[in-house]
């Protein structure tokens, strides 16, 4: 099935119901449809073809969603780029995607052949023809190229198709949002250009109104939610913890009733905040860019497991091996691979890196982790971020984790400086509200974590460096301190 039937059917099945919000704007579920159609034209009566590749760097919106759905109908490959990302990460995306056309709200070119600013896109939008813009695509053939994060390197740019959309779709509807009903309201609060606007499909299909906030602020958020009656969100575990910061002095109804996070791990501190002050309606997802948003998720009956990430999707087999792919019985602690309809096909001209990813069929996620007797799964962290002091095995997020459970720690991130005697001397920063000490940080830590785990040292920053996704930059961290400290010898 192709993308571009699933929006005619929700024309049809809702037609003048809104389908998307924007400030004062809507457009009702056909009007979507018929401007998909009209880009989707245009763009192809632009010299565009096919399997071409076309960047999209727009801002939360409207036009933001329409962009993307006409490349869906038209069969051009969608290459997601994010606002917050810089001029470089761009161009560099750009460049490894082979990308033909760029549609872009900037103010300068960055070097595809076919330009199409902000300005010219509405007005193709109004003009195209608005004759059904239906090219089948092969299941298997590029839909769109996601990117990895980078954080090892170069982002990598991921192949996803549509046979990948469509379960993960599935996915959603059948076990993380099965209760999306038509007339509601998803407020979309994250980046559409990452975890956010997977939620679009699925509310578009039941028929639920997508309320896109272009900018995310706390107070705006929980004003909007109560206003409009938002009835689902999603949101990175960073916007989450300030949303509790303003929703104190918060008082009106909310009518939220399912709040999806993931992108990054939750301290189980902030989640306690959380379910407190919004009721128990979290449900978590896990995934990465090869396998978008659908690893394993844990509903909100299962969040007395603390620390997990759930159970795996129902249609995705996910395992713990060890350094030589021998899966591992519960418990015992590895690297989690998972395999099913939604992973990415291939990384984009890196068939190494590819053969490297699948090893034995599986795709390796680079995530440490174990599972329990029950087949909850727990993340403990990234494999590459693991620390090694004083010989001892160090999971930073197990000590953020502890950092953030006390009194007004808002964020931590644990890094490792370079030490002669420990390999790897744990370092702390945090972001914390004004009158919290980081001597009485440490001794709360002390309390609660083995010798080898607790920080040397910690700081006290405004705010934690986050990528483009709102996840804490653990190596931009350590990169500041390493270099400041090299400034002073």
């Amino acid at each position: 099935m192709q993308i571009g039937a699933l929006i005619r059917r929700a024309a049809l099945y809702f037609g003048d119901a809104a389908c998307l919000t924007e400030g004062t704007r809507n457009v009702s579920f056909r009007e979507f449809d018929r401007l998909t159609d009209q880009l989707g034209n245009a763009l192809l009566a632009q010299g565009l073809q096919p399997g071409d590749r076309v960047g999209v760097l727009l801002p939360n919106g409207i036009d933001c969603l329409v962009a993307y759905y006409a490349l869906a109908k038209n069969g051009l490959v969608r290459v997601g780029l994010n606002t917050r990302e810089t001029l470089e990460n761009h161009r560099y995306k750009l460049g490894e995607s082979g990308a033909r056309g760029l549609i872009h709200n900037l103010d300068q070119r960055l070097g595809c052949e076919i330009d199409i600013p902000l300005e010219r896109l509405i007005h193709l939008m109004q003009t195209g023809s608005d004759a059904p813009c239906a090219v089948d695509r092969a299941l298997d053939a590029p839909y769109r190229l996601g990117f990895t994060g980078g954080t090892t390197g170069n982002a990598k740019a991921v192949t996803l198709t549509t046979r990948g959309e469509l379960a993960e779709l599935s996915a959603f509807l059948m076990d993380l949002v099965p209760d999306l009903t038509a007339g509601e309201t998803f407020l979309h609060a994250a980046p559409i250009a990452h975890a956010s606007g997977a939620f679009f499909l699925p509310s578009l299909v039941r028929g639920v109104r997508s309320l896109v906030m272009t900018k995310f602020d706390p107070a705006q958020f929980l004003e909007l939610a109560a206003r409009e009656q938002a009835t689902h969100s999603f949101l990175v575990p960073t916007m989450l913890a300030m949303i509790l910061e303003q929703s104190e002095s918060f008082d009106a109804q909310l009518k939220l009733r399912s709040i999806c996070y993931g992108a990054s791990p939750i301290s189980p501190s902030v989640l306690a905040r959380a379910e407190a002050r919004f009721g128990r309606v979290f449900a978590q997802t896990y995934g990465q860019a090869e396998s978008p948003m659908v690893i394993t998720f844990l509903a909100a009956r299962d969040h007395d497991r603390v620390g997990s990430c759930g159970r795996p999707f129902s249609f995705v087999e996910v395992g713990i091996v060890d350094d030589d792919d021998r899966f591992l019985p519960p418990g015992e602690v590895g690297e989690i691979v998972c395999r099913g309809p939604q992973l990415m096909a291939y990384y984009w001209n890196r068939p190494e890196a590819t053969e490297k990813a699948f090893r034995n069929g599986w795709l390796h996620t680079g995530d440490v982790g174990r599972a329990d007797e029950d087949g909850f799964y727990y993340i403990l962290d990234r494999k590459n971020d693991m620390l090694i002091s004083g010989g001892f095995n160090v999971y930073p997020r197990e000590v953020e984790d502890v950092l953030q459970a006390y009194p007004g720690v808002v964020e931590a991130a644990v890094v490792g400086l370079p030490d002669e005697k420990w390999g790897d001397r744990l370092h702390a920063v945090i972001a914390a509200r004004e009158g919290v000490d980081g001597n009485a940080v440490l001794a709360f830590a002390k309390e609660r974590l083995a010798g080898f785990k607790l920080p040397r040292g910690i700081e006290i920053w405004p705010e934690l460096p986050k990528s483009a996704a709102n996840k804490i930059l653990r190596r931009v961290v350590r990169d500041r301190i390493v270099a400041r400290a090299t400034k002073s010898d």
